[in-house]
């Protein structure tokens, strides 16, 4: 009970005795005694009255502010790593983000990714001792019961990341997929809280797809569910970074809007986007979806073009599985209002009315921030009981 009442306030916040009794369906004194040996082991803490509803306002609880223990995120995507250090009210107390770190160049990525996070230990003088575990969180086929990642071979040292970054800091370490744990974030704080069927897409440099199936992550039966990015839609003979024709991912991502872009200013398109000095990826990313906001016309277009994709792999998502919302989520989600339409219009085209008018489309309200919450939030759901001293 101690550990699900601890978890209920991290994912939750504060919550009162009588909620808690509800939520679990256990009594009030089974609660009342789990809450006062969280509260003799100081790992909750009062947190004033809750709203009156006409009688005596119940005292409310939450995860004490105070602990020491802190949660270290390595968060990795195709191009760019970032390192965050949470504490145990999920909120961030320092990072390093979007250091340019191709994980194809398997030989210094690990070297890098060791040494920001070495960087940003050192700077926010945590001792080690101090971190309930590492999550690290990147594309791929993860194998987070082996704590390996199968994309790359075996002779690869990012194969064995977990291993290496954990033999290295001497701390617990996790692994997940990066789309699984942006759908875990959308799952406890974002869009699919109290959603029994949800589908994430997180749009990024590629494309990937975490799904909530009965209320749970669901990952299919070797732990690779969700490759949405290579269903076999595009028409285009660009080769997809799996080394096959005709993947989604060449289509309907942000390296394929930021390509036509590059295309269409080539051939003589007049955009705000042509003065623009760029140093690297990023800087192309973010400029494209910032001036698709603020109008540009070229911008609007190359998005619409991955979104019209999008959505015709959306239809082909919505026919499999029949969810109750799809969430778009992702660095990507930031041009939301810009995507959305050629999304609609897509499905729209390609999807059976009765089955897509069942299922709702929204942006994701997270934007890039998705990934390191849900990876804290994996470290929680699987160390958070160690916390808790048992009799």
């Amino acid at each position: 009970m101690n550990i699900q009442i601890l978890k209920a306030l991290y994912f939750q916040e504060s919550q009162s005795i009588a909620q808690l009794s509800k939520t679990f369906n256990k009594s009030i004194p089974i609660v009342t005694k789990a809450i006062n040996s969280l509260l003799e082991q100081k790992l909750i803490e009062e947190s004033g009255f809750a709203v009156s509803t006409g009688g005596r306002r119940a005292i409310q609880f939450k995860v004490n502010n105070n602990l020491s223990h802190h949660m270290l995120v390595i968060v990795l995507d195709q191009f760019y790593t970032s390192i965050h250090i949470f504490n145990i009210e999920n909120k961030v107390i320092a990072q390093i983000t979007d250091q340019y770190n191709p994980l194809a160049c398997s030989s210094s990525a690990l070297k890098n990714i060791i040494h920001y996070t070495e960087q940003l230990v050192v700077q926010s003088q945590i001792p080690l001792a101090n971190f309930m575990a590492v999550g690290i969180s990147m594309p791929g086929f993860v194998d987070n019961e082996k704590g390996v990642n199968d994309s790359y071979d075996k002779n690869c040292n990012l194969h064995h990341i977990k291993r290496h970054i954990e033999d290295h800091f001497k701390i617990p370490t996790i692994i997940e997929n990066d789309s699984t744990c942006i759908a875990f974030a959308e799952q406890k704080f974002g869009l699919a809280i109290n959603t029994n069927s949800a589908l994430v897409v997180n749009l990024n440099w590629g494309v990937g797809l975490g799904m909530i199936v009965n209320g749970q992550i669901f990952k299919g039966s070797s732990g690779y569910a969700g490759e949405f990015s290579h269903i076999p839609l595009s028409t285009s003979n660009l080769l997809c970074s799996c080394g096959k024709n005709g993947c989604l991912e060449v289509e309907a991502s942000l390296s394929a809007a930021v390509k036509n872009v590059e295309l269409a200013l080539s051939s003589g398109e007049k955009s705000s986007l042509e003065s623009e000095k760029y140093q690297d990826l990023l800087a192309q990313g973010d400029a494209l979806l910032e001036n698709a906001l603020q109008g540009d016309q070229l911008a609007i277009a190359s998005l619409g073009k991955i979104g019209y994709m999008l959505g015709k792999g959306i239809a082909t998502l919505i026919h499999i599985l029949n969810p109750e919302v799809i969430i778009i989520s992702g660095r990507g989600a930031k041009a939301g209002t810009v995507l959305m339409p050629q999304i609609q219009t897509a499905v729209n085209e390609f999807c059976i009315p009765r089955l897509a008018s069942a299922t709702q489309l929204k942006i994701s309200e997270m934007n890039k921030h998705a990934q390191s919450l849900g990876t804290a939030a994996f470290i929680i759901e699987n160390t958070l009981q160690n916390l808790i001293k048992t009799d």
